[in-house]
Order: C-alpha cells, then sequence, then structure tokens
C-alpha cells in the first residue's frame, strides 16, 4: 500500500510529546477523533501542535475517573494523533480532528509549557501499530447480535447498514472508541494486543455489560 506523503512514519516520531489527559476518551491507531477546544493550555498546546512537523497531540486518560487535580496521574500508555483536520469557531475554540498515529509508553513527565503537560514518550513497544494489521477474524454474527441489545439497552442509535458493511479493522477501531465503556476498559482496549484482540476482548466486554443489565432488570422485578 502505497503511504501519503503526508502521513507519519516511525522514524518521524518525537522523543517529546504534547498530551492531553481526557477521561473516558479513547483513540486508537487509525481511528478519528473529533476534539472541540477550548481551555487556555489547550488552544496553546494545539498551537504549538500545528506548528510542528507532525502535528502530534497524544491523548491519555487520568487514573482516576473523577479528581480535583488540575494534573492528576495518568495512565502509562496513549495514542497519538496526528492533526488532520482544524478549524477556528468566532469566539475562540478550536475544533479539529485527531487520526490515530501510534501508541506510547510515557517514560517521565516533563515541565508545564504554557500550562499544558508534555512527556517524554516511548514508541518501540508499539512500532506495529504501522504495519498492516494481521485478519482480525472478527465473528461477526456474534458481536453484532450482542451489540444491537448492548445499544439498545444504552439508548444510542445507529446507522446498522454502515455497520455491516464496514471492514473488521474498522469497525472494531470505530465501535471500540464510540461504545460508552468504563474508563478502565477503555485502557484495557487501548493496550490490546491487537485489533483482534482487541475484538474479542470488547465483544466480551458488551456480552458482559448486557448480562449485568439483564440481571439489573430481573433485580427489579
Amino acid at each position: 500500500m502505497t503511504r501519503s506523503p503526508l502521513e507519519t512514519s516511525y522514524e518521524d516520531l518525537p522523543s517529546e510529546l504534547p498530551i492531553f489527559p481526557l477521561s473516558g476518551v479513547l483513540l486508537l491507531p487509525r481511528g478519528r477523533l473529533p476534539l472541540q477546544i477550548f481551555e487556555k493550555r489547550y488552544l496553546a498546546m494545539t498551537g504549538d501542535a500545528l506548528g510542528a512537523p507532525q502535528r502530534l497531540i497524544g491523548m491519555i486518560q487520568p487514573v482516576e475517573k473523577e479528581t480535583t487535580q488540575r494534573n492528576p496521574p495518568v495512565y502509562k500508555v496513549g495514542c497519538a494523533g496526528r492533526i488532520t483536520s482544524f478549524s477556528e469557531t468566532d469566539d475562540g475554540r478550536f475544533l479539529i480532528t485527531l487520526t490515530g498515529v501510534c501508541r506510547f509508553a510515557v517514560v517521565e513527565e516533563l515541565e508545564l509549557v504554557k500550562g499544558y503537560r508534555r512527556v517524554v514518550a516511548r514508541w518501540d513497544a508499539f512500532a506495529r501499530d504501522f504495519a498492516d494489521q494481521p485478519a482480525v477474524e472478527l465473528d461477526r454474527s456474534r458481536l453484532l447480535g450482542a451489540l444491537k441489545d448492548y445499544f439498545k439497552a444504552n439508548g444510542i442509535s445507529a446507522n446498522w447498514e454502515a455497520i455491516e458493511q464496514a471492514p473488521d479493522d474498522r469497525l472494531v477501531t470505530s465501535l471500540a472508541m464510540i461504545c460508552p465503556f468504563a474508563p478502565s476498559e477503555r485502557q484495557a482496549l487501548l493496550e490490546a494486543a491487537d485489533l483482534k484482540v482487541c475484538a474479542q476482548l470488547m465483544t466480551t466486554l458488551i456480552e458482559m455489560a448486557l448480562l449485568e443489565h439483564k440481571g439489573g432488570d430481573a433485580a427489579r422485578h
């Protein structure tokens, strides 16, 4: 497959990376994440990222879902995304889309710059994110059957025609990012060895959530 000259290669990855800690938000390699940026320090971070050669921002989750700390501890693994679309609103917000490039491990945190956080990042454990993914071997009938009940239980509407026509790899990536999993579950999906493992874990999480939902309904009756 011919790579676009705008795509980031493994050799282009920087040793230092700005991070955007956000609980309950998952970015996976090749996934697309729209973000609305309005806080002063993250406006500065986005502006600086746009001026950098690869336009990368590291998405990462705080360890604790709810915290009053301004700079809470974060997980040790995140995913870097390249800013692939950008617009500015009249009221001073940035609307951006990050396209997932590669996961990273946090080696250490650096001093703040303009109020935003930066880390020393290691990429070697995730170099395979640049390789063509092995076949997902997705049990689509099992996943989609559970997914319909899961979406219904969570009040989520979906374009089922688009879901059913999506290739396995894109389907797994998109569902892992949009399903309302708990932060710790999202982290487990992020750290899965590959999309095949991610798909298996996601299917299990959906089925477990359905069992809990049905158990709750039974208890109420």
